[in-house]
C-alpha cells in the first residue's frame, strides 16, 4: 500500500502536479469501486493529501506572478487570468468542505452516492481549471510565435 504522506515543500511544481495527477487517478478508481472500509480510508487519505498539496501547488504557480508569461504576451487578458487565479481558493474551499463531510461520516454507508458524485465533480472542476490554464498558455505562445513572422 502506498503511503500518501508527502511534504510538498520538498518538491517542485512539476513534481507536485505529477503527484496530484496520480492522486486524482487513484481517487477516481476508488470512487468507481465498491465501497469498503478500506476504500473509505483511502478516499479520506487522498483527499487529506490533496488538501496539503493544493495550497503549495497554487503558491508555486503564483510565486513569480500567476501565468505571468500569458500576461507579458497579452496584458489585456488580465481579467481572464485573475478569474483563474481566484478559482484556486474556490477549488481549495470546496475540497475542504468535502473533506469535512468525509470526516463527519459515522460509517462506510455514509459515503453516499451524493458525496461520491460531489467528489467526482470537484475532480472535473480541477481538471477543467488546469485545461483552461494550459489553453491560455498555448494561445499566448502561439500569438508570440505568430507575431515574429
Amino acid at each position: 500500500m502506498m503511503d500518501y504522506h508527502w511534504n510538498p515543500a520538498d518538491h517542485t511544481l512539476s513534481e507536485t502536479e505529477d503527484l496530484e495527477y496520480l492522486l486524482l487517478g487513484d481517487l477516481r478508481e476508488l470512487l468507481d469501486d465498491e465501497l469498503t472500509a478500506e476504500n473509505s480510508r483511502w478516499i479520506s487519505a487522498i483527499v487529506e493529501t490533496l488538501l496539503e498539496l493544493l495550497p503549495y501547488e497554487f503558491f508555486l504557480e503564483e510565486e513569480n506572478g500567476y501565468l505571468q508569461g500569458v500576461l507579458d504576451q497579452c496584458p489585456n487578458w488580465f481579467d481572464q487570468v485573475e478569474r483563474l487565479r481566484m478559482k484556486h481558493g474556490i477549488l481549495f474551499y470546496k475540497l475542504r468542505r468535502l473533506s469535512e463531510r468525509l470526516a463527519a461520516k459515522i460509517s462506510i454507508a455514509e459515503i453516499s452516492e451524493e458525496l461520491r458524485t460531489d467528489l467526482r465533480q470537484w475532480m472535473r472542476s480541477l481538471i477543467a481549471h488546469h485545461r483552461h490554464e494550459n489553453r491560455l498558455l498555448q494561445t499566448a505562445w502561439n500569438l508570440e510565435i505568430g507575431a515574429s513572422d
